[in-house]
């Protein structure tokens, strides 16, 4: 019974609300993680609210932190609005279990001479390309994955990309990034004319020696690596991060950083303004004492 309520709810997820597989995922385990604690319960309509209040005190000793707490807790309320939605349950046991309150962390980013350091440093032709582009365009790691060829317009100088919930934007680059796109996709070619993998991929932009999509594992390890050269542990979301603070630091709209990080809620990207604050604080502060 369980089981194929959460198979439901996945799959509405998947088809209904276009949620990414790695975010589906991230709820499936939740889920699965809630049930394996509730061993002894086999029908939702037992569920109650002294369970989740359990589990959420379970979570605690157990060392899981606030955010992860607080994810845990999203997933098990939006399965329980499902249920109640499809009138599978009368009444939500979840409706007035409280998230604990997560202190807002300002993202990681780099300095203009950090990125000018890194760009000095010997890349090959692919390293270069994404590490130009990720930088330009603020791509999530899964959305320069999954980027396909025929969305790159170099006539027009823009990428169009779908990014979560499945929505399109279009993304200028300019012209470092789009000169280290095209030297990478001269060898691109050559690495698809001399394999014979077959998982041979033409369709998108990034692939590896054998002419297969690169993995989100080989992005994050070779901007890993980048970081012990300015002896900063960074990621591709750094990168992102770094796009959006240096744009604001430059005087860019708001609204505009929205757009191209693809944002669904403003609310998101004013983080950033509070990075940006604190820069010209530590610039104030540095001149000044």
């Amino acid at each position: 019974m369980i089981i194929q309520l959460v198979s439901d709810y996945l799959s509405y997820l998947e088809i209904e609300r276009g949620l990414s597989k790695n975010t589906i995922a991230a709820y499936k385990n939740d889920l699965v993680f809630f049930f394996d604690f509730l061993n002894d319960i086999n029908n939702v309509e037992d569920i109650k609210r002294h369970h989740l209040s359990e589990y959420i005190k379970y979570l605690g000793k157990n060392d899981h932190n606030t955010a992860t707490i607080t994810r845990k807790i999203a997933s098990i309320k939006g399965f329980f609005r499902y249920l109640c939605a499809t009138k599978e349950l009368k009444a939500n046991p979840a409706l007035s279990i409280a998230s604990p309150k997560i202190s807002k962390k300002l993202p990681k980013v780099m300095s203009a001479d950090e990125i000018e350091k890194l760009f000095k440093e010997k890349m090959d032709a692919r390293e270069l390309a994404v590490f130009e582009l990720l930088y330009a365009t603020g791509l999530r790691v899964s959305e320069l994955v999954e980027l396909d060829i025929k969305n790159i317009d170099f006539q027009n100088n823009t990428i169009r990309t779908i990014g979560k919930g499945s929505k399109e934007r279009v993304i200028p680059i300019g012209t470092k990034a789009k000169s280290a796109l095209k030297n990478y996709l001269k060898e691109r070619e050559m690495d698809i004319k001399l394999s014979s993998s077959k998982k041979k991929d033409e369709s998108k932009v990034f692939l590896n020696n054998f002419a297969e999509k690169i993995t989100r594992q080989w992005v994050y390890s070779f901007i890993h690596n980048l970081g012990d050269i300015i002896h900063k542990s960074i990621s591709p979301h750094t990168v992102r991060h770094t796009f959006a603070t240096h744009l604001l630091e430059n005087g860019a709209d708001l609204r505009v950083v929205q757009e191209l990080l693809g944002h669904a809620n403003i609310v998101t990207t004013q983080l950033y303004t509070h990075i940006s604050k604190k820069h010209l604080k530590d610039v104030y502060f540095a001149i000044n004492g």
